[in-house]
């Protein structure tokens, strides 16, 4: 396997802005995806405003390595915190995941990243470089959530012209497809212009819940 070249953006704060559906409920919010890293250490945190349950946050922490991010650990909290751990053997003996949840530990696979580390490792993988990911192609990596680990193939669509709250942006679609019935559909759209980062985040759900994140303000973090 050749190794992954990628290209980490800078430290960012991104906020968007939110239209969703939940539960029959049309509703507009906010989102902040806060994005903070040093030379070998990384923190992303990802906090929506979603009626009727609150603030849901996604925490990613992790490692930089040459593969790019290496979370150790991801958690998903709106009322309760259920959590990822993922551990790697110091002697390079097959890591896995636990969960905090009553679920069966996963084998760890290469490269694995959790449900808010890929949105900003597809974006350090295209930054570096994006000919790899010509549209058509498809991108396999392991994905841990609060509960599971299960491997996503996200496929590399067009670029296309975004009006955003922010403005007009150039961006790159990725689409992972759900495996199951009641998975939730993930659309990302990437921007070179502001150095890959996810300008457009589309969760949609079974029943018609969607979450529709558009890039409002970008700027550095406090």
């Amino acid at each position: 396997m050749s190794p992954t070249a990628f290209r980490i953006a800078a430290p960012a704060r991104l906020d968007y802005e939110v239209h969703g559906q939940i539960r029959g409920i049309a509703f507009q919010a906010q989102a902040e995806l806060l994005w903070r890293h040093d030379a070998d250490h990384y923190d992303a945190q990802l906090a929506i405003e979603v009626p009727l349950i609150g603030t849901r946050r996604q925490t990613s922490t992790g490692r930089i390595d040459k593969q790019g991010l290496e979370p150790t650990r991801f958690s998903d909290k709106a009322r309760s915190e259920q959590a990822a751990h993922f551990v790697r053997p110091a002697d390079g003996s097959a890591g896995h995941v636990v969960f905090s949840a009553n679920t069966p530990q996963a084998p760890l696979e290469p490269g694995a990243q959790d449900r808010l580390s890929v949105f900003l490792q597809l974006g350090a993988m295209l930054a570096a470089a994006p000919e790899r990911y010509p549209r058509g192609s498809t991108v396999a990596l392991q994905i841990v959530g609060p509960r599971d680990a299960d491997l996503w193939r996200f496929e590399v669509g067009g670029s296309e012209r975004l009006a955003l709250p922010y403005g007009e942006v150039e961006a790159t679609q990725l689409s992972h497809a759900p495996l199951r019935d009641y998975d939730t559909r993930v659309d990302l759209w990437l921007a070179p212009s502001l150095n890959w980062l996810p300008v457009r985040i589309l969760l949609t759900r079974p029943r018609g819940e969607r979450l529709d994140l558009r890039l409002r303000v970008l700027s550095k973090p406090e």
